[in-house]
């Protein structure tokens, strides 16, 4: 063995594991580090005046946390709600403050490694597909998983809406 196989057989970190899980067909993957907790699908609290793929706001110990249905946020019509039904709690660090979020997905698959070389250009696919909360794609043992923006996501004004950007 030469350093250089050293070097490609050392431990990945935790900053290049991602947690992938299914909306659909399609195979996400999110950083491990943004996942706070792993819960079934369980019934939140609806809030008015939203949009339907806003599902509510859940009580997690003590803080409201906004639920958004992804299969319903990409257009995936009639999601059932199941034994695989997942609610991914999210955090992230924005602008000097922690966001805690929660996604609902298909399922939950494993946990991936991806180091940046793995990892692939969001390609432009035109106005009509949107791809504002995918960072890049993953090109892990051949198959290409979309990777999840969480940042971007937890700056939606439909999960936090700014008091600097009110008018």
């Amino acid at each position: 063995m030469n350093d250089q196989t050293n070097l490609e057989d050392e431990v990945v970190s935790k900053a290049d594991q991602y947690l992938t899980y299914a909306v659909g067909k399609e195979e996400y993957g999110v950083k491990i580090l943004s996942v706070r907790e792993i819960r079934g699908w369980e019934t939140v609290a609806r809030v008015p005046n939203t949009p339907a793929y806003m599902k509510g706001i859940l009580n997690l110990r003590g803080t409201a946390v906004p639920i958004v249905d992804m299969r319903m946020r990409m257009n995936i019509s009639n999601p059932e709600y199941d034994a695989t039904t997942v609610l991914i709690v999210l955090g992230a660090e924005i602008d000097g403050a922690e966001r805690i979020a929660g996604i609902v997905v298909d399922s939950v698959s494993d946990v991936m490694n991806a180091r940046s070389h793995d990892i692939r250009k969001t390609p432009d696919f035109g106005e009509d597909v949107n791809t504002e909360f995918v960072t890049g794609l993953a090109d892990v043992d051949g198959e290409m998983v979309m990777l999840f923006d969480v940042e971007n996501f937890m700056r939606h004004e439909d999960i936090y809406d700014s008091p600097g950007e009110r008018e």
